[in-house]
């Protein structure tokens, strides 16, 4: 689907701050009115900036394997988490990770967010999403809530401040909702991120369990090279390929850059699942790493290029139906050009896309 660089519905920008209280264990939460739905969100430019800098990414999951098999057929969980084993979410009973020591929580997770020293926070997002059909029906109405905790922090209620994505279809019940985290991100800074009550269905079933959670940073760091920086966010399903073009940015010639990506229900193995990056009048190029290859990038990880991983708790190779991976754009500007367009095609999975963000050198 291509889409041009404006907006195709009206979103709404507040800070998290103004939305989230503390969260007392034992106590009523707040109440609100449940966010708009829709059944598909076209991708549109949620931020945009050219500035020295680049983007941050943590990103969890909220559900697993049992580790203990409820059949003995099912493959063995352990080994499945590892990614020392074939296996996808269908094959599992799925059951809630829960890292925090709160009894009032079914779900959490944490992940890192690494900042250059020094590097200024410019806007940050937070998005959520899964099945809420699996062995148990999850009600539509919590799809909007989530709860998360800054690093040392207490637990804060977020509620989605734009058009919550949900979709029937294919044996999945499927959402995504997200809200601006920028004030909170900007005042708490690096370090280990919590996020729980992600609204997912735990059990079995053909179309599987799944669903997690990623945080978007933007940041400014006079250390690093002139870049465009683009966030784009949508829900739909991956049944037509969801296509992204940059316009107005120029890359030069040996430019570089990160692009990365939110998906659902991408499924580990076979073939079908590609990103691929064109500059004007250039041939398609795909993307891919060692923990995802180009012809199956939605294949249930949480990667990013480097040496050093950022950290996870929990750390797992294989998140069972949730995608968050950041891919380096290696050679694919290394001759310049106009307008970098990103497509990604799932031609096997049951698969949804949910954001999409790059950082490109510019001139």
């Amino acid at each position: 689907m291509r889409h041009p660089l404006g907006p195709l519905l009206r979103r709404t920008s507040v800070s998290a701050l103004a939305l989230a209280a503390i969260w007392v264990p034992g106590t009523a939460r707040a109440t609100a009115p449940p966010a708009p739905e829709s059944t598909r969100i076209p991708f549109a430019e949620r931020y945009h900036a050219v500035l020295h800098g680049g983007f941050a990414r943590a990103a969890n999951t909220s559900i697993s394997c049992r580790t203990a098999p409820v059949q003995a057929s099912e493959p063995p969980c352990a080994a499945a988490r590892e990614g020392r084993v074939p296996a996808v979410n269908g094959s599992f009973d799925m059951f809630y990770v829960d890292v925090d020591d709160d009894p009032n929580t079914y779900n959490s997770s944490r992940a890192e967010v690494r900042l250059p020293e020094g590097a200024r926070v410019t806007y940050a997002r937070l998005y959520w999403g899964g099945n809420l059909l699996a062995g148990e029906q999850k009600p539509a109405k919590d799809n909007g809530r989530v709860l998360i905790a800054e690093p040392g922090g207490q637990y804060k209620e977020l509620l989605a401040d734009t058009v919550v994505g949900h979709r029937v279809g294919r044996g999945a019940d499927a959402f995504q909702a997200s809200a601006d985290v920028t004030g909170l991100v900007r005042s708490s800074g690096a370090g280990l991120w919590t996020v729980g009550q992600v609204n997912v269905a735990m059990g079995r079933s053909r179309s599987g369990a799944w669903g997690g959670w990623t945080l978007v940073v933007a940041y400014e760091d006079p250390a690093q090279p002139l870049r465009a920086l683009s966030l784009w966010d949508g829900f739909d399903s991956l049944d037509r390929p969801a296509e992204i073009r940059l316009n107005g940015v120029r890359a030069p010639r040996g430019a570089t850059g990160q692009v990365g990506l939110v998906a659902y229900n991408g499924d580990r193995g076979g073939t079908g699942d590609s990103l691929t990056l064109t500059t004007a009048g250039r041939t398609p190029r795909p993307l891919g790493d060692s923990a995802n290859p180009a012809d199956d990038v939605l294949n249930s990880t949480i990667n990013d290029p480097g040496p050093v991983r950022a950290r996870r708790e929990p750390a797992y190779a294989n998140t069972l139906g949730y995608d968050s991976d950041v891919f380096d754009l290696g050679t694919g500007l290394a001759q310049g050009g106009d307008r970098p367009t990103f497509r990604l095609v799932s031609q096997r999975d049951a698969a949804w896309a949910g954001a999409l963000f790059a950082a490109v050198d510019v001139q």
